[in-house]
């Protein structure tokens, strides 16, 4: 994601204070990417451009040779919670990293689970950067009252933050009401994921193991792209490069008919669809359900079932089961290995008539160096701290 990707007039479905806000928004981040000095807070509803911009800076800052770290507050937490396992860098060195960095990123704070280590970890974070002004950007569906009031004090903080408040609506909406779903589809902004660029990180010394991994997917990706058939499922840590794959596949798959693919992350399609339960919503639950299950070509990013709730499980086996027995192509890319997803779900992924399996585990995090090696995988969760 990119400055030059982010467009202030919208999809037209703006007002000119709309537009305005958007712009203001797009040049307190490109000036923050290029000073690199305070805090930056946006805030706003679902679908405003928050992380757009989040991660236009954070590439802005990569590409000026700055050390920048951005991350998703609840999968930074989840991070530092593997940091227990033997198999893991320890807990303070990468606290520290995250403390420390030049630039920090986190996305979707108050999203995360809200217990007291939760709350904890990330005041000490906060608090740390506050005393050693280190520039730092946040982006937040939630208010400041929602939030924990130590951290909502520092954001409040006039001489440190600047507030960017997004009052626009949500750019995935309306919706169309005749099935189609290329207002949910988030393809477009993925646009330049493609095969020609996709790094195979010939120049790492990555080892063996990695490089078979990484050179099977690139593969099994291409071939799944040039002929849409059975379900594709890649699984393996962040940073491994499944989510550009994927989009790869859905940049080559779509070719002059974007009614063809339906790319979306599995955390947006659940927010979709509760959103049509609110009485302003202009798309029925049951139609804008049918046109993902019905999707000539479904890409579900990011599905985790492992703090789903019962109803998150139940609508996301309706969609697997339905496609698996109208043999409807799909990828899926997951950082859970596949005895940890929802047993319904693992049943359909586990077919070996219908899905090709991609474990890219042993693949080191991308930007990661290649001698702290790969992530582990997920420990099973027991309890939360």
């Amino acid at each position: 994601m990119t400055f030059e990707r982010f467009n202030p007039d919208g999809r037209g479905q703006l007002s000119p204070e709309e537009r305005q806000t958007l712009t203001l928004a797009k040049n307190a981040a490109m000036n923050f990417a290029s000073r690199r000095e305070g805090w930056l807070l946006f805030s706003g509803a679902y679908g405003t451009g928050k992380t757009h911009l989040a991660a236009a800076i954070a590439n802005q800052v990569a590409a000026d040779g700055i050390d920048v770290v951005f991350q998703p507050v609840p999968d930074l937490l989840d991070w530092l919670r593997a940091s227990y396992s033997a198999y893991s860098d320890s807990y303070q060195e990468r606290f520290d990293r995250i403390r420390m960095v030049p630039v920090l990123i986190l996305d979707d704070l108050g999203a995360e689970s809200g217990t007291e280590w939760a709350g904890e970890k990330i005041f000490q974070i906060l608090n740390y950067r506050t005393v050693n002004q280190l520039a730092t950007v946040i982006t937040t569906n939630a208010g400041l009252s929602e939030l924990d009031g130590r951290i909502a004090s520092r954001l409040s903080d006039p001489a440190l933050v600047t507030q960017i408040r997004i009052t626009v609506p949500d750019y995935r909406k309306p919706y169309s009401n005749g099935g189609a779903f290329d207002s949910i589809s988030t393809l477009h902004q993925l646009s330049d994921r493609l095969f020609s660029n996709f790094d195979g990180r010939e120049a790492e010394n990555l080892g063996p193991d990695a490089r078979a991994e990484l050179d099977q997917a690139l593969r099994k990706a291409r071939a799944f792209a040039a002929s849409p058939q059975g379900w594709l499922i890649f699984s393996g840590a962040h940073g491994a490069g499944k989510t550009h794959l994927a989009a790869a596949i859905g940049n080559e798959a779509v070719g002059t008919n974007p009614g063809r693919v339906l790319f979306v992350s599995v955390p947006e399609l659940l927010d979709h669809l509760r959103a049509t339960f609110s009485p302003t919503s202009s798309v029925s639950f049951d139609r804008l359900f049918e046109s993902v299950k019905n999707a000539p070509i479904l890409i579900l990013d990011h599905l985790n079932t492992a703090n789903a709730t019962p109803w998150t499980k139940e609508k996301l086996f309706q969609i697997v089961n339905y496609r698996s027995l109208m043999h409807l192509p799909t990828v899926v890319t997951t950082i859970l290995p596949l005895q940890d997803l929802d047993p319904g779900i693992q049943s359909r992924f586990l077919d070996p008539k219908r899905s090709v399996i991609v474990s890219m585990f042993r693949i080191p995090m991308y930007g990661r160096s290649v001698e702290s090696g790969p992530l582990p995988p997920r420990a099973e969760k027991k309890k939360r701290f």
